[in-house]
């Protein structure tokens, strides 16, 4: 279940990403940056639910966090 939420939310990313390229409005930055962290997030659960100890999971999860802030500070 986490993976097909993970595909979706980078499905999204990318047509929300692709849509600015093409039209150079960048007024949804933020919210590319919130989704972008939920992807990541979910990247790090699933790879922590494969192994107790992964440190890709962990490192993913704190990129997550710190995706997170620079979103919420654009939001501001």
């Amino acid at each position: 279940m986490l993976k097909v939420f993970r595909i979706i939310f980078s499905i999204i990313v990318v047509v929300l990403a692709g849509f600015m390229l093409l039209t150079q409005n960048f007024a949804f930055m933020s919210y590319l940056m919130l989704l972008l962290g939920v992807s990541i997030l979910l990247t790090g659960v699933i790879e922590l639910k494969k192994d107790k100890y992964a440190f890709t999971g962990y490192l993913s999860i704190f990129a997550a966090l710190f995706v997170f802030y620079v979103s919420i500070q654009g939001l501001y």
